[in-house]
Order: structure tokens, then C-alpha cells, then sequence
């Protein structure tokens, strides 16, 4: 399997610290609903400049109670990008609502703000313009959020920001997450992303009324707050259910990891661009395309994503793919694009529709991005890389 390879694509940092502070919690009166997980909340909001933050227990989670604060349901539609994995716009699907995709930009790989204001041009028409759309920063390089903040003003849809890769990156020169130009933004902290609380995510705001629908919705729609019910407490023990939620709550030991990971977030993505600079100058002979970023951004650099020039190489992309796998580089690809997917046939979509989506992901291979592969361990995938390329 993958994670038998020697070198694997993303591979989380433990540190002494962090299992300590799992041990700590382990040890205290609370292992779920405790005084650990607002800190953790704090800490991730505190860090992005956002108000409110709402730790779930995956991004996917994030993703499902977002689109419901903000009204997703039957009848609206979600548009996101088809480079993305799936729970982008399934999210859409959990809440009823129907779901589009719009084609990426050739050089960022990111949802192309031409592309969506030239296909919310024609949906105005048909009275058809999306409630929500999920912009998702591929690889942690955000997207031009300016650009579709603008467009969102002019259409009238709210935009999450799909941050699962890019905590700690910035554009503008600000952290993303301050949700300047989005109403919501969602991190994930799978054990193969930037910081891990092993499985985990968080949604960030800076709209009070969407924290307080989001805080409701991860934990079955229960209140003990008197000033929301809708009549007065029986007694001390009392609660009200005021809605439908979901038990989708992050654990009193995953927010310990989470605070003590966020000690070293900086130093993560630091260490990841010192990597993908390597990465750059090592491979800049090869035929292929290494990422581009934008002047504006810092990326997250979750994933260091290059695009083969297959007219310069005489194997296939699955060939090069195979060929790293059995040197024991564990490559990956991100992602398949969604609107082929079995699923999302069904619903009409084929191949043709969002032509850059699928020429990227003809060519696309992820190559290991951790923060502790080390010179050697990049050096042997370079040279492995080298190998199938020039076969």
C-alpha cells in the first residue's frame, strides 16, 4: 500500500510536546466537551485574524454545517472546482441543493474568476446563480479571493473559502482565514496536512450568527443558552433541541494535538517552501511544469504538484506514475476531476466540460511534501523522477 512506500506523499510531524499534551488530557476530568477545545479554537482564530472559530471533527463536517448556516438547501445551487477532492461539493449535495463546477485557471489550478464570471453572465439569464459557491486554495496557493469577493457582490452568492490545504499560507499579506473577502473559512487537519489533529477540521467566521448556527449544527441542535430557546428552562438540567444537527464534534485530545501543533505552524510552512524551492532549482531541466504561485500569495504548500510535458517525454503519465511507485517514491495524484466520477455522471456531467480540469489532471503527479523529508529522501525522488522522464 501507499503507506508502506519509503518515502510517502505527506506524513505528519509528531513531537514529544504533542503526545505529551494528549497525555495531559488524558489524565483530566474531560476527554470530550472540556476547556480544551475552545483554546484550540481560540488559537486557530487568534492566528488567521477571523472571530469565531467551530472545531469539528473533519473539514468534511466544516464543509456540511457551513453550507446550512448559510441556507444552503433544496432548489439552490453550489458551484465549486472540479480539481478538488469530493467533499467539496458534496457538502452541496448533503443539504439538497443541486451543484456546479467551474473550470480552473491553466497556471494556479485554482476555480479561474474568468471562467466564473463568464458562466455567472449566463446563469443570471437563465435565473439560475448559485446561493454558495466553494472556492478551494488547491495545494494551500489561495485563490484570487478579491476577484470572486467582487463577483459575489454583483451576483449575490456567499463564498466559503475551502482552506483544507492552506493554513498558514497568506495572500495579500494577510493569513488565510481572516474571511476578508469570504463568509466562512474551512481548515482541515487530516494527519497528511500542514498541522494534524489526526482526523479534524474548523470552520472560521467573523459573523457572530453564522458561529452560533454552526456551533448548534455540530452538536445535534441542542441548547443550554436560555436566550435562544423558545420558552423558559424546566430547571438546571434543562436543554432544548431548536434544530436539526449532527454529532460532529471534535474530541478534548484533538484539540490538545491541535494547540500544540499550532506552536509550529510557521515553522511547517517555512520548512515546506524551503522544500518546494529545492524542488524548483532541482527540477528545473526536466520537461515538466513546476507550481507557479501567485505575487500576491504565500501558499500553504500543502501539496508540490508538477504537471508532465507528456509531448516531451516518451512514457505515459500512468507510466511515469507506476515507474516512481516501484523506485518507492509514493506519489499521488490530486485529484480526480469531480464531475467524472460515477456519481456525478449520473447527473449528467461528461468528459469535455471543463477541459483544463481534465488536461491537469492528465498531466498532474503530487511528489512527497512533508515538513521532515529531508534532502536525501528529495534527492532520491528527483533522481527517480529523472529516470521516467527521460526513459
Amino acid at each position: 500500500t501507499l503507506s508502506d512506500l519509503p518515502i510517502p506523499y505527506g506524513r505528519q510531524n509528531i513531537s514529544e510536546a504533542d503526545i505529551q499534551s494528549v497525555v495531559d488530557v488524558l489524565r483530566s476530568d474531560f476527554l470530550t466537551q472540556g476547556p480544551v477545545l475552545p483554546a484550540f479554537e481560540q488559537a486557530v482564530v487568534k492566528h488567521c485574524g477571523a472571530t469565531h472559530g467551530v472545531a469539528v471533527n473533519s473539514a468534511t463536517s466544516a464543509l456540511h454545517i457551513a453550507c446550512l448556516a448559510l441556507g444552503l438547501g433544496p432548489g439552490d445551487w453550489l458551484w465549486t472546482t472540479p480539481i478538488t477532492f469530493v467533499a467539496s461539493a458534496n457538502c452541496g449535495l448533503y443539504c439538497g441543493a443541486q451543484v456546479d463546477f467551474i473550470d480552473i485557471d491553466a497556471r494556479t489550478y485554482n476555480l479561474c474568476p474568468l471562467a466564473l464570471e463568464a458562466k455567472l453572465v449566463e446563469a443570471d439569464k437563465q435565473g439560475r446563480l448559485p446561493k454558495v459557491l466553494v472556492a478551494v486554495h488547491l495545494c494551500g496557493h489561495p485563490c484570487d479571493m478579491a476577484a470572486i469577493h467582487t463577483l459575489s457582490q454583483k451576483y449575490g452568492f456567499k463564498i466559503i473559502e475551502d482552506a483544507s490545504h492552506a493554513i498558514g499560507g497568506k495572500y495579500k499579506n494577510e493569513f488565510i482565514g481572516n474571511c476578508r473577502y469570504s463568509d466562512i473559512t474551512v481548515f482541515s487537519f487530516h494527519p497528511v496536512k500542514i498541522i494534524t489533529t489526526a482526523e479534524g477540521g474548523m470552520a472560521v467566521t467573523n459573523d457572530a450568527d453564522l458561529a452560533r448556527s454552526m456551533n448548534l449544527l455540530r452538536s445535534h441542535g441542542i441548547t443550554r443558552d436560555e436566550t435562544h430557546m423558545t420558552h423558559p428552562a424546566d430547571g438546571p438540567w434543562y436543554y432544548q433541541q431548536i434544530t436539526l444537527g449532527f454529532n460532529y464534534r471534535m474530541t478534548e485530545l484533538q484539540a490538545a494535538l491541535g494547540i500544540s501543533q499550532m506552536q509550529r505552524l510557521d515553522a511547517f510552512v517555512t520548512q515546506r517552501h524551503a522544500l518546494a524551492k529545492r524542488y524548483n532549482e532541482l527540477l528545473s531541466d526536466l520537461p515538466l511544469v513546476t507550481p507557479w504561485q501567485r505575487p500576491d500569495s504565500y501558499s500553504g504548500l500543502h501539496l508540490y504538484v508538477i504537471r508532465v510535458r507528456l509531448d516531451q517525454t516518451k512514457q505515459t503519465h500512468r507510466q511515469i506514475f507506476e515507474g516512481l511507485r516501484e523506485q518507492g517514491i509514493g506519489v499521488n495524484v490530486h485529484y480526480i476531476p469531480v464531475h467524472t466520477q460515477p456519481y456525478y455522471a449520473q447527473m449528467g456531467f461528461t468528459m469535455g466540460d471543463y477541459p483544463q480540469a481534465e488536461l491537469y489532471y492528465a498531466q498532474a503527479i503530487s511528489l512527497p511534501m512533508f515538513q521532515d523529508l529531508t534532502h536525501a529522501q528529495q534527492d532520491h525522488v528527483v533522481a527517480a523522477l529523472r529516470k521516467e522522464l527521460t526513459a
